[in-house]
């Protein structure tokens, strides 16, 4: 055991040595994630449930959850705006609840929260701020369940979580790329289609046929591809 393993509990100890044992080429991505977060809520004291909040472009959503009162808190702070997750998520910094009932930030939220059962909670911050972050979120039934410990495990437990959602995040990248790609290829086999059969109707150029197509398509307002995929599947050129 390391240095660093002795000042946790055995639970947290256990719960790392399963998360350093597993890698992202060994399982698939989402598993991984829920695999951290019940490994959270194990690890963590107060009857909690755990959850793991993203904050992207199109706004936050919930990736995984372990219950219930994990994701209506996430849900709730998503409502409003505001709260823990978020505030942990889009500043970087770890955010402790220890009395919802108590608590006087985010008014509406922490009295939604405790409605539903929650008596703490704590969010941990993932990557780095703009365009993607995130947060990993622990929601104790009763107050003041988390101390130093339970910081420091769920410090330990946090990287998990964000290099598997970078990871996530750069593969969403790639397959976006590979499809525009795609669709670019699509639409330049088209077109070049379309510029043969006006070459071959009207013995023009390459040049003069792409003039045509793009004509075209600005006096009608259509797309390049939408008129050269008529052309081509019709034999009919829009006016130009």
């Amino acid at each position: 055991m390391s240095p660093a393993e002795c000042t946790l509990p055995p639970h947290a100890v256990r719960a790392l040595r399963i998360l350093s044992g597993m890698t992202l080429c060994d399982h698939a991505l989402e598993p991984l994630l829920r695999t951290v977060v019940e490994l959270s809520k194990s690890a963590l004291p107060g009857a909690c449930e755990a959850s793991i909040s993203l904050v992207a472009g199109e706004g936050p959503s919930t990736l995984v959850f372990t219950g219930r009162l994990a994701i209506d808190c996430d849900h709730h702070q998503y409502e409003h705006g505001e709260g823990p997750c978020l505030h942990a998520a889009k500043t970087g910094e770890l955010v402790q609840i220890d009395d919802m009932q108590a608590e006087t930030r985010w008014h509406d939220y922490v009295r939604e929260a405790a409605e539903r059962g929650a008596g703490s909670s704590l969010s941990t911050p993932l990557l780095g701020g703009e365009p993607l972050s995130g947060a990993l979120n622990v929601y104790a039934r009763q107050p003041h369940a988390f101390h130093e410990r339970s910081r420091a495990v769920a410090m330990r437990l946090a990287p998990y979580a964000a290099v598997t959602i970078a990871h996530m995040s750069a593969c969403q990248a790639a397959r976006d790329t590979a499809d525009n790609l795609e669709a670019a290829l699509r639409s330049r086999a088209v077109i070049d289609q379309a510029k043969g059969i006006l070459m071959e109707r009207h013995k023009l150029s390459a040049d003069r046929a792409f003039e045509v197509l793009a004509q075209a398509s600005m006096r009608t307002n259509t797309k390049l591809r939408d008129v050269a995929d008529r052309l081509v599947h019709t034999g009919e050129l829009l006016p130009c």
